[in-house]
């Protein structure tokens, strides 16, 4: 396994201006929180990782949430700040920070693109006021074109927005209409994901109370198909099952995941996986503030069996259109090839038609065009394999 230290890096920002209906993201409602105290608790907690693990040159660094951009520009540059002192920043690192639109007034932005971040990516999820409102969000359309434009006068190229499809009461035309508007943006980078009904969400509890009206599953298919037709039309690299760029403008970080690289992760709630072992810190605002003070927040940390990563770097690898390689392979467990272990859920998913193997860079399998809708159905067969 990859014993080398991250060269990835995940803060989490736990404060939101509201909870979204079917969000069960470590988050809260910002009101009456304690930031200061909780950005605090980040820098101890940035002081001890790099004393325990040192950092070689990072990068890509991922500041999600909750809601990043809810922190106030003294805040923002206080938090970027120490971001910078305790990790060595590459010069040309990718920096992303999430952002809900409505949340990047002028002075926030330059106080972000001052700290270093150079990518934004916009919780949209909706071109749909109506639907918007429904799902829980608390920003309007009117909101996302203003945001979009403030962020480009203080420029902000690199934007992504994060659509949804499947939602209550969701049709296939109205998909269509926020695809459109979303692409009339010109941005060089969209993430198209479907609702997954959580537990522990507002959501979840309409769907057990069967309250929650979804769309039939041939429509939720009907819309991703269309989605990636919509997105390839326009010249975009579909090169993850939920993910389209123009060339060269792929979220980086993110395929540090989808390769099963290892990464740090900061903040409540957050995991990170370093050194063959994977962990996941405490949720709580204050639990996490309190542990903070004297160790590492962890809630738990677990040794990863190479059997295990085997697993993960199969199924996170297919998620990515290109597909896992040999060699990749090779290099994160010396002396084996997929084949050996994996060899008939190989041969039982080249037989459906669900893969294929692909010749670039070595012998490698990637999913077909059947098995792209059918991802977690491919994913789960190297389970236990």
């Amino acid at each position: 396994m990859l014993m080398h230290a991250p060269r990835a890096l995940y803060i989490h920002i736990p404060f939101c201006t509201n909870k979204c209906h079917y969000c069960d993201f470590t988050s809260y409602v910002l009101r009456g929180q304690p930031v200061d105290a909780y950005l605090d608790a980040l820098e101890q907690e940035m002081a001890r990782t790099v004393e325990g693990l040192p950092p070689e040159e990072i990068r890509t660094v991922f500041v999600g949430g909750g809601t990043p951009t809810v922190l106030t520009p003294p805040q923002m540059e206080r938090f970027l700040a120490s971001v910078k002192r305790y990790f060595p920043i590459a010069p040309d690192a990718e920096f992303t920070m999430e952002a809900n639109p409505g949340t990047v007034e002028t002075d926030k932005l330059f106080a972000m693109k001052a700290g270093g971040v150079n990518r934004i990516s916009f919780g949209v999820q909706s071109f749909d006021n109506g639907l918007l409102e429904r799902i829980g969000r608390i920003h309007n359309v009117d909101d996302v074109y203003r945001s979009i434009e403030e962020a480009r006068a203080a420029g902000f190229d690199n934007l992504s927005i994060d659509l949804m499809f499947g939602l209550p009461g969701q049709s296939v035309e109205q998909l269509a209409d926020s695809v459109n508007r979303a692409l009339q943006l010109g941005l060089p980078h969209y993430s198209l994901y479907g609702l997954k009904v959580e537990e522990n969400t507002l959501f979840h509890a309409l769907y057990e109370r069967n309250e929650l009206p979804l769309p039939p599953e041939e429509d939720e298919l009907a819309m991703y198909m269309l989605l990636i037709d919509k997105l390839k039309a326009e010249g975009f690299h579909h090169y993850e099952i939920s993910n389209f760029a123009k060339p060269g403008y792929e979220s980086r970080h993110n395929i540090t995941y989808w390769r099963n690289e290892p990464y740090y992760g900061l903040g409540a709630g957050a995991h990170g996986y370093a050194r063959g072992e994977r962990h996941v810190n405490i949720k709580g605002i204050q639990p996490y503030i309190d542990s903070a003070a004297s160790r590492l927040p962890r809630l738990e940390t677990n040794p990863v069996p190479e059997r295990e990563a085997m697993e993960d770097f199969m199924m996170v690898g297919l998620r990515m259109l290109d597909g896992v390689r040999n060699d990749s392979f090779a290099a994160q467990f010396p002396g084996h090839m997929i084949e050996n272990i994996f060899g008939e859920a190989l041969r039982n998913l080249l037989a459906q038609g669900l893969i294929e193997r692909t010749a670039t860079n070595g012998s490698g399998y990637r999913l077909s065009e059947k098995g792209i809708p059918l991802g977690n159905e491919v994913f789960g067969a190297f389970i236990g394999d």
